[in-house]
């Protein structure tokens, strides 16, 4: 099976996904994880809050933990289109690539890059037979995320958390509370499904 996740910057796949991620390539599954920007960016004084390279090298490090393969577009974050030429390029890899199932953001999300990447890859995958999307945030939105398919991860969460730790910038920046909240968060969906963690998608369509 071919398997793509999309995300709009470096760490949205690993949170949102990664864990499912890790079970396909442990089944001998080909991964691709697709980001869109290059994840940089500075504050309105012109500092830098995130580096280009440092994201970079730490989302190569979590990708290599997973064992999945690695592609960025280097959109600007906080530019991400939803229009017909990104939709042309992720169609082009989803046709190279074969693609049998894809893990986008939800459509739902509030932040412009999640909501306009996970509407671009909806489009370029309308003939994809499977499509789910995910969370990768904590902050309330106004449409509510229908989660209504589970993922098992409670053999690889220690992993899931490993590959979550490869962003260190980031984790410094939010002072670590991803690893706490994803944490409760997939011991919550867990318990939904009586397994220790779960990872909840939105299903757009699953065929069988």
């Amino acid at each position: 099976m071919n398997v793509l996740g999309v995300g709009a910057h470096y760490d949205d796949i690993e949170l949102g996904c990664s864990g499912t991620l890790i079970k396909h390539v442990q089944k001998g599954d080909n991964v691709i994880m697709l980001v869109i920007t290059d994840s940089g960016y500075s504050n309105p004084k012109g500092e830098i809050i995130r580096d280009v390279d440092i994201a970079s090298a730490e989302s190569k490090k979590a990708a290599k933990l997973i064992g999945a393969k690695l592609m960025c577009l280097n959109y600007k974050t906080f530019m991400v289109p939803f229009d017909d030429d990104l939709g042309k390029i992720i169609l082009d890899i989803i046709e190279d690539s074969k693609i049998d199932i894809i893990y986008s953001h939800w459509v739902g999300d509030i932040h412009r890059d999640h909501q306009y990447a996970g509407r671009t890859t909806l489009m370029a995958g309308r003939h994809v037979p499977c499509f789910l999307m995910y969370r990768s945030n904590f902050y309330d939105t106004e449409q509510q995320f229908k989660g209504n398919f589970y993922s098992d991860i409670s053999n690889v969460m220690e992993k899931k958390i490993e590959v979550i730790k490869s962003h260190k910038s980031e984790l410094d920046r939010v002072r670590h509370k991803w690893l706490s909240f994803f944490t409760k968060q997939h011991e919550n969906d867990g318990q939904k499904i009586g397994v220790k963690y779960a990872e909840c998608f939105e299903v757009v369509r699953y065929i069988i």
